[in-house]
């Protein structure tokens, strides 16, 4: 029996006892429970980007802007801006009536030092925090940004969704950004139960009644945020089989990344719904360490372009229905505005092994140990590095090829010491489609060297287009520098890109009033 048939087989002949049903809980009508990508072994949004965290932290925090439907901007936490100084200086008013999970206001005195401590950790807001002044305090619901030059994006890029810069209060918001917040005592419209938190198994969220939401309709994670179950569990059920036939005798309400091997068996259920709800999706990579030999030598990282056919990484992931993925996939999220062509043709037709084995040799190889790190709990990750792994083999690598799971693989990527301190070469990663729509927010293409994220590129030439792209007048010009950033990108390898894709999920038909977007537990109900 081949894979795909074993799990339907065994998703449709399950007759252990549940797993959800023996952890018992309250409430069964006012409560949803969800099946996440992976265990959240990590709770800090700001210390940590993994995908898991951000969807843990959009429920227990608030942003000051948000993006809609439409991703645009709008204001959150943030009643009204203005601008003065020729664009230097914003003047930001932030909502009567927020407060955090323990009663007390949301005042500018967080709101600063929330803002603080995101501008040291991500890229962008490294950007921010060069260009500015001063931030100040006017009173408990007024603060001033002043910069040094204008900065029009300023609201957008406090507004990202990923890798995003959540309200905490100042004693949180004070502490390093190398060191994680475990203490949530959050602004947003769900309570993080500590006390219920068994790791590897399940997370609890309820909901907090003294959150004022938005009167604005919800749009993605903008508007009225308005939790209208009592109650939300995570389990983690890394194993498929065990997942969809929770699902199918209706013990979970919503499965996030359901196994493609079962998703004909869950269409069969009439009280199953399948939904690409993320139509942004998500951009594939191999991330490659640039601190680290091999790979801190930019012919040794091109060198395996020819090794990669991107539909094999989107078939082992999602299999073959084309319509969820796209093999046509750069540093953009294809089909956008900035998106394009160029570079592409160096992966083009079937791998070609010995290609690569003789670009390595004449790059210098010598047969450096490659340490690739290997979460197996998380579908999409482990799917892509079976086919990275079988590559590098392939084409000669000396291949140290560690299997953990997630949590492990988490703490371990933001070690920059060598392969004997406990460093790592490669790991293969997926990140928000939205996030790619312009060199502003796709951090994973940007070079600023140990001030980036993991993988640590530098590259001063990507750098520098990207500078000018912040400073270009019209979109003609933004569009040629995208290009250029793409073609530099190919020769500087930030990663190596493997696709493009939608994942649907699970849920049970009493479940409505889900949101567009990645999981967003705000305006659902469980009728």
């Amino acid at each position: 029996m081949n894979r795909r048939g074993f799990l339907a087989f065994s998703a449709t002949a399950l007759a252990a006892p549940s797993v959800v049903r023996a952890q018992g809980t309250t409430g069964a009508r006012s409560t949803l429970k969800f099946v996440p990508q992976s265990d959240l072994a990590l709770l800090d949004p700001v210390f940590n980007t993994a995908l898991v965290t951000r969807n843990h932290a959009m429920m227990v925090y608030d942003q000051l802007y948000a993006l809609d439907g439409s991703f645009k901007v709008q204001p959150q936490l943030v009643e009204g801006h203005v601008i003065e100084d020729g664009g230097k200086t914003w003047r930001i008013t932030l909502r009567q009536g927020p407060v955090f999970h323990d009663g007390t206001p949301i005042r500018a005195a967080d709101a600063v030092a929330s803002i603080g401590r995101w501008c040291q950790a991500d890229v962008l807001g490294q950007n921010i925090r060069a260009i500015t002044e001063e931030m100040a305090v006017v009173s408990d619901r007024v603060f001033t940004i002043r910069l040094k030059k204008p900065f029009p994006l300023l609201a957008e890029a406090l507004a990202k969704p990923s890798s995003f810069c959540p309200v905490m209060q100042e004693r949180f918001a004070r502490q390093s950004p190398s060191t994680q917040i475990t203490e949530i005592v959050g602004s947003g419209p769900f309570r993080w139960v500590a006390s219920e938190r068994l790791a590897g198994v399940r997370a609890v969220y309820t909901r907090f009644e003294g959150y004022v939401p938005r009167q604005e309709a919800p749009s993605f994670l903008a508007g009225g945020k308005r939790a209208l179950v009592d109650r939300v569990e995570w389990h983690t059920l890394p194993d498929a089989a065990t997942a969809a036939a929770a699902m199918q005798q209706g013990e979970v309400d919503w499965w996030e990344q359901p196994s493609p091997d079962l998703l004909p068996l869950l269409r069969r259920n009439r009280n199953i719904k399948l939904e690409v709800k993320d139509r942004t999706g998500s951009l594939c990579m191999i991330r490659l360490n640039h601190l680290v030999a091999p790979f801190d030598n930019p012919a040794i990282r091109r060198a395996l372009l020819p090794g990669i056919r991107q539909a094999d990484y989107m078939t082992a992931i999602l299999g073959d229905d084309r319509s969820l993925w796209n093999d046509r996939c750069g540093f953009f999220l294809p089909g956008s505005p900035l998106a394009s062509e160029v570079g592409l043709e160096t992966m083009n037709g079937a791998p070609d092994y010995d290609k690569v084995k003789r670009n390595l040799e004449a790059a210098g190889y010598k047969g450096e140990r490659v340490v690739f790190v290997v979460p197996a709990d998380n579908h999409r990750l482990n799917a892509m590095s079976e086919v990275a792994g079988d590559m590098l083999r392939r084409v000669g690598m000396n291949l140290d090829y560690q299997v953990s799971d997630w949590g492990t693989v988490a703490a371990r990527l933001s070690n920059r010491g060598g392969l004997d301190q406990g460093g790592w070469s490669v790991w293969c990663n997926t990140i928000p489609g939205v996030i790619a729509l312009n060199p502003a927010t796709q951090s994973y293409l940007r070079g600023p060297g140990k001030a980036g994220t993991f993988g640590w590129p530098d590259l001063p030439k990507i750098e520098a287009l990207r500078d000018r792209f912040m400073e270009a007048e019209d979109f003609a010009e933004q569009k040629s520098i995208a290009e250029a950033m793409q073609r530099q990108a190919f020769e500087d390898i930030p990663y190596l890109p493997t696709g493009a894709l939608t994942q649907p999920t699970a849920f049970r038909s009493n479940i409505t009033g889900m949101l567009e977007g990645f999981p967003i537990f705000h305006n659902i109900r469980k009728e």
